[in-house]
């Protein structure tokens, strides 16, 4: 039998069924300390798809650094078939200031794909286009809500393929959104060189969330299933297909002023409901905020120091009948859960 070729990545060639952490240059910083992009590669005995997970391109976002911890400590890989990579800090210069940015205050989610010739933001974007999404068939993209802001979990896509579809709802999230293509998104530029995106977004911005871990490390392990890239043994299959929403919006704050909110995220609301009421510091005035629209709230602000046109509740459009139930069961699945246990999870 023809044995499998090495994995190779930034020059280094990893064996089949070994696995490795590999350093991939990216700058130096002006006291001349090297910073890398740190990539985890399992590269499996057996042919198969290869996967990326990725976290912290937003250098603030800190629960994906987290899910993909959890992710490579897990005992399902010794079975695996083709390759995972993991780059849990993609932007290490935001991560090592908490900062959503680099240096320049460039977003790295709008530089993709990036030029050798560019800016830091560009060439870092470069690097993780030839080096991990050229190499790989799709990728999950771990993101949070920015500071002072939640996300309830969910699934972001926009797929060319039902194929896609059927990865999102496999992961089994609460809520796979259809949502647009942003010019210089990872997930825009990935899908124009053939690789689908699954953008996870959970939890908020320099926080972790145990629920929001536990459902990501639970659905990356899934879509992993569903590839065929692990057996079926221990993979936490979801008993409920998540809800799925066409489009959302923002409620913004009518006045500004101090914020007591009676809803929070995964609820459901109607056209009309009181959201909360935004006050001045000497309660002589008040201003109610009410949903424009029925649905399900999949993330919201936290400060209750508010200015007016604050964006305060982000409200997706769902089947309220149909939602309701599932979510409900969704909820009662996550506390039924086990707790992982810190030398293996799941």
């Amino acid at each position: 039998m023809a044995t499998r070729p090495d994995f190779e990545i930034g020059g280094f060639r990893i064996p089949p069924g070994t696995r490795r952490t590999v350093d991939l240059p990216v700058s130096v910083l002006s006291d001349h300390t090297p910073v890398t992009m740190s990539a985890h590669v399992i590269h499996g005995a057996e042919e198969g798809p290869a996967l990326f997970v990725s976290a912290a391109i937003h250098g603030d976002e800190v629960i994906g650094v987290e899910i993909a911890r959890r992710l490579l400590r897990s005992r399902k890989f010794s079975r695996l078939k083709g390759t995972l990579i993991v780059v849990p800090i993609v932007n290490t210069f935001g991560f090592l200031n908490h900062s959503r940015y680099l240096p320049d205050r460039r977003d790295l989610n709008r530089c993709f794909p990036g030029s050798g010739g560019g800016s830091l933001a560009s060439r870092l974007a470069q690097l993780f286009m030839t080096e991990v999404v050229d190499r790989c068939d799709l990728g999950i993209d771990l993101h949070s809500a920015a500071i002072h802001r939640t996300n309830m979990p969910q699934i972001r896509v926009s797929p060319k393929a039902q194929e896609t579809l059927d990865y999102a709802d496999a992961f089994g999230a609460p809520v796979v959104i259809r949502s647009g293509l942003r010019d210089g998104s990872l997930r825009k530029e990935a899908q124009v060189r053939g690789v689908d995106v699954l953008l996870y977004e959970a939890g908020e911005g320099l926080r972790f969330d145990e629920q929001s871990a536990r459902v990501g490390v639970a659905g990356i392990l899934r879509v992993m299933h569903a590839l065929d890239m692990i057996p079926e043994d221990g993979v936490p299959l979801a008993e409920v297909v998540p809800v799925r929403a066409g489009s959302s919006s923002w409620e913004r704050a009518p006045a500004g002023g101090l914020l007591r909110t009676y809803k929070t995220t995964g609820e459901m609301v109607e056209e009309g409901d009181v959201l909360g009421v935004v006050s001045d510091p000497f309660g002589e005035n008040e201003e109610e905020l009410q949903a424009g629209q029925a649905g399900l709230i999949i993330g919201r602000a936290n400060m209750p120091v508010v200015n007016e046109g604050d964006a305060l509740f982000h409200i997706a459009r769902v089947n309220t009948a149909e939602a309701e139930s599932r979510i409900e069961s969704l909820h009662a699945q996550l506390e039924d859960a086990a707790m992982f246990d810190e030398d293996e999870i799941i």
